[in-house]
């Protein structure tokens, strides 16, 4: 499953060479949509590293995303890891339709599938 998020960049961190055979760069993009606003972690692997380079802190932007989740064992203890690996980078600009920095995808999630802010907000406190 796709997903896309619209918000500010906040932070371009540099490439990071894990091995020999694999690269990410990671990014975070602050989403005011609700009362409080979230900061998310989003990874770019390997040569999708180079797609925030046109973009600077203060850009909007929308990315395309996806989950990935892995286990992760040793002497014994299991742990469990989650991602956010971004695909796909738009500049949004606010006078005209975001420009596509990437190559189009066939479909997927867009923030109307997901519950309004208001529906998410039960908490009692």
């Amino acid at each position: 499953m796709q997903f896309e998020l619209t918000g500010t960049l906040k932070l371009k961190k540099d490439e990071q060479k894990v091995s020999d055979t694999f690269k990410k760069r990671e990014f975070v993009v602050t989403d005011n949509s609700s009362n409080y606003p979230q900061h998310i972690l989003f990874q770019l692997k390997q040569d999708k590293c180079r797609l925030l380079d046109e973009y600077n802190p203060g850009d909007e932007v929308k990315v395309g995303f996806f989950i990935s989740g892995r286990e992760w064992q040793k002497d014994g203890v299991v742990k469990y890891f989650t991602s956010l690996d971004a695909w796909r980078l738009e500049k949004v600009d606010k006078n005209s339709s975001p420009s596509n920095h990437q190559e189009s995808s066939s479909s997927y999630a867009t923030e109307a599938a997901l519950p309004a802010a208001e529906e998410q907000d039960d908490l009692p406190f």
